[in-house]
């Protein structure tokens, strides 16, 4: 069953679809949090607030529109709320943890393997430094896998303003990565 017909059954006051959109969306919209804002607990008291308002909203679902995006409007809403009461963005890293935002490696070899190590630091100091909204569409097109369309839908903009901002974003996210390491960006 697809997300749209599972929401419009929970709209409907079938009690039990509610778990299954939690199953398939708890973990992507775990991620987009994390990814945003690198510390754990917040992130996880993120999602509960971004289920209780799907269920809250619930009436606002118009069966003709899709669910992904609309989940993602409200988990978009739930992390400015958050950080208009915690007023200034979240670090990429949680020290008392010492857990940070993983990127992973595919690299087999020690030496390669050290110096992709680097790079991944030097790239996580580079998004961590981005603006929270060049932040968030690089999440959303690049660890969320959204279409542009998608984007446009949670963001409220046109496709060709999604795609401008990636560009933007990914552009001022490789001028701080290569500023970073010493080089100028080609």
């Amino acid at each position: 069953m697809d997300d749209e017909t599972l929401m419009t059954e929970v709209r409907d006051g079938n009690a039990g679809r509610p778990g299954l959109l939690f199953d398939r969306y708890h973990r992507p919209i775990y991620r987009y949090f994390f990814h945003l804002s690198g510390v754990r607990e917040p992130s996880d008291d993120m999602v509960q607030e971004v289920f209780f308002r799907i269920l809250k909203y619930r009436l606002t679902f118009q069966s003709n529109t899709a669910f992904r995006p609309w989940a993602y409007q409200i988990a978009r809403n739930v992390h400015i709320d958050h950080s208009i009461r915690n007023r200034a963005d979240m670090p990429l890293s949680d020290s008392s943890e010492g857990r940070t935002l993983e990127f992973r490696s595919p690299d087999k070899h020690p030496e390669e393997q050290f110096g992709r190590k680097q790079e991944i630091a030097l790239l996580r100091q580079a998004l961590a430094a981005l603006p929270v909204e060049k932040r968030e569409v690089l999440i959303l097109s690049r660890f969320q896998g959204m279409k542009y369309e998608e984007i446009g839908s949670v963001l409220k903009c046109e496709t060709g303003a999604v795609e401008v901002r990636v560009y933007r974003a990914m552009r001022e996210l490789g001028d701080r990565f290569f500023a970073l390491r010493g080089e100028k960006a080609s």
